[in-house]
C-alpha cells in the first residue's frame, strides 16, 4: 500500500530570504505544509524538506541560491529521500533556468502558487522535477488552510496586498509578483481576528504597494486602506496598527488623515523616495518628483507631529551625476528621516535599467558612504532625542541580559527594559533612559 505524505511525520526547514511579505510567505507555507505531515524544524541537518524562498531584489540574488543548494548536495547525497524546494521571487523569474542548472531540486514554486506546494511535492517522484511559476486566476488566500491555533506571538504580518503597476525601471516586482491585487475587507479582518486569539497585539498591513490597496468591502465598494485601518482599529484586543510598503503616489489624504486620527495607528511610516533628483526619479519611472515627496511628508507631519520616517534610497543609478547625488542629500537634510535604508544600484536582468549606461562602480560605492554617513547622524539624533522621553513599548522577547526583555517602541526603535518576563506580550509605559547604537534602553513607569 502506498504511503502518502499525509500519512508520514516529517520535518521542513524552510529559510527565508529578502522582505517581511517574504517572512509572512513562509509561515503560510509552513501552514499548508502541516496538513501534508511536515512539522517546522530550525535544523537543515537531518530536515527531510529544504524550503529555500528566496527574493530577487538585489545583485546576483540567483547565484547565492545556488550557491545555498551546494551547500545541501552532500546532505542529498547521504539523504536521497531529502526533499528540496526553491520558493519565491527567484524562483518565478529563474525556474526552468532552475532545474537546468540543479537536478537536485525537485519543486520549484513561485509566490503565487505556494498553496500548492504539498499537492506539488506529491507529483515530484522518481526524480521528476515540478516547476509550478502561474498565475491563478483564484487567489491562493483563498486556498490556504486556517491558522493553527497553537502560534503564539504579540505581532504578526498580515498580507493585504500584493504586486506593483508601477514598474519602477529598476524593480523586478511586477514580473515576479504581477499585478496589483488587493484581498477583501473581511478576509482581512478573519485573518486578524485569529491573530489576536493566537495573542497578537500588533499587525503590520504588507503589500509590495500597500497604500494601493483596494479591497473589495462589505458594502460592496472598494475600501481604501484608511477605510480598512479603520476597521481593524474598531477590534478591541487590537492595540497597534502598522503599514509596509507604500510608493509616493497613493499616498492619499485620507490615508494622511488617518495617522492624526487613528491612535492605534503607530506613528512610523516607511515612504521610499530612492532618489532626490527629479531627473534620476523620471529615469527610474518613480512618476512623482522630490518636491511632490516633501510635499507629502509635510502633510504627514501636520496630521501626526511626532511621526518618524524612514525611507529607501539607490545610489549609482544608471546616469545619475554629482548633481544628481547633491539632491538626493539635499532631499535627506529637508527631510530629516529616523532610519532609512540604502544601496547602490545592482541591475536586475530584464528591467529596463539594466540595459543603461552604468555609474563607475567606485564612484557609485564613495557615495553610498557618504549618504550612509548622514542616514546614520540623523538615525543617531532622532534616538537621542528619545532619551527623556515616555514612549510605549510592546514587550516581545527576552533580551541578552538575564531579567531583561526586548520590545517596539510605537516609532518602531528596539528598546531593551528590564523587567519580568511575565510582561511578554504585554505594552508598557516607559521612560528612555539612553541612546545606543542601533536601540534603546528604558525603564518601566509602572508594575
Amino acid at each position: 500500500m502506498t504511503q502518502t505524505l499525509q500519512d508520514q511525520a516529517k520535518s521542513v526547514f524552510i529559510k527565508t530570504y529578502g522582505c517581511q511579505m517574504n517572512v509572512y510567505d513562509s509561515e503560510r507555507m509552513a501552514d499548508a505544509l502541516s496538513s501534508a505531515g511536515y512539522s517546522p524544524t530550525g535544523n537543515a541537518e537531518g530536515a527531510d524538506l529544504i524550503v529555500l524562498n528566496t527574493c530577487h531584489i538585489r545583485e546576483k540574488a540567483t547565484e547565492k541560491i545556488y550557491s545555498e543548494l551546494g551547500r545541501y548536495r552532500p546532505q542529498k547525497t547521504r539523504n536521497p529521500n531529502l526533499r528540496i524546494v526553491v520558493a519565491g521571487c527567484v524562483a518565478q523569474a529563474e525556474g526552468e533556468e532552475i532545474v537546468r542548472r540543479q537536478p537536485m531540486v525537485d519543486v520549484v514554486v513561485g509566490p503565487q502558487a505556494y498553496h500548492n506546494l504539498p499537492a506539488l511535492l506529491e507529483r515530484a517522484v522518481d526524480g521528476k522535477q515540478v516547476v509550478d511559476r502561474d498565475f491563478p486566476e483564484e487567489s491562493k488566500f483563498d486556498r490556504l488552510p486556517e491558522l493553527p491555533r497553537g502560534r503564539l506571538a504579540s505581532s504578526a504580518f498580515v498580507t493585504i496586498q500584493e504586486g506593483c503597476d508601477k514598474f519602477c525601471t529598476f524593480c523586478v516586482v511586477p514580473y515576479t509578483r504581477g499585478a496589483e491585487f488587493s484581498r477583501p475587507v473581511s478576509q482581512v479582518v478573519e485573518e486578524v481576528e485569529r491573530r489576536l486569539l493566537q495573542g497578537v497585539r500588533e499587525v503590520t498591513l504588507l503589500g509590495q504597494n500597500v497604500n494601493a490597496y483596494h479591497g473589495a468591502g462589505p458594502d460592496g465598494s472598494d475600501w481604501s486602506l484608511a477605510r480598512l485601518m479603520e476597521r481593524l482599529a474598531e477590534l478591541p484586543q487590537l492595540e497597534r496598527i502598522r503599514y509596509t510598503t507604500s510608493h509616493p503616489k497613493d499616498m492619499t489624504e485620507d490615508l494622511i488623515e488617518v495617522h492624526g486620527s487613528c491612535g492605534k495607528l503607530m506613528p512610523y511610516l516607511h515612504l521610499p523616495v530612492q532618489s532626490g533628483s527629479d531627473r534620476i526619479l523620471k529615469a527610474m519611472n518613480r512618476k512623482h518628483t522630490a518636491e511632490e515627496y516633501c510635499g507629502i511628508i509635510e502633510r504627514l507631519r501636520r496630521a501626526r507631529n511626532d511621526i518618524l520616517l524612514s525611507s529607501d534610497f539607490i545610489v549609482g543609478f544608471p546616469g545619475e551625476t554629482e548633481r544628481d547625488f547633491r539632491e538626493t542629500l539635499s532631499l535627506v537634510r529637508e527631510v530629516e528621516f529616523g532610519q532609512a535604508y540604502s544601496f547602490k544600484y545592482s541591475a536586475r536582468p530584464g528591467t529596463p535599467a539594466a540595459e543603461r549606461p552604468q555609474v563607475d562602480p567606485e564612484e557609485a560605492s564613495a557615495r553610498l558612504r557618504q549618504l550612509q554617513d548622514l542616514l546614520l547622524e540623523q538615525q543617531r539624533a532622532a534616538q537621542d532625542a528619545m532619551v527623556g522621553q515616555d514612549t510605549k513599548v510592546l514587550l516581545e522577547r527576552r533580551g541578552r541580559k538575564p531579567g531583561q526583555l526586548v520590545g517596539k517602541s510605537e516609532h518602531m526603535h528596539a528598546v531593551h527594559v528590564d523587567c519580568s518576563p511575565d510582561m511578554t506580550g504585554t505594552v508598557r509605559h516607559v521612560r528612555i533612559t539612553r541612546s545606543e547604537a542601533n536601540s534603546l534602553a528604558g525603564e518601566l513607569l509602572s508594575p
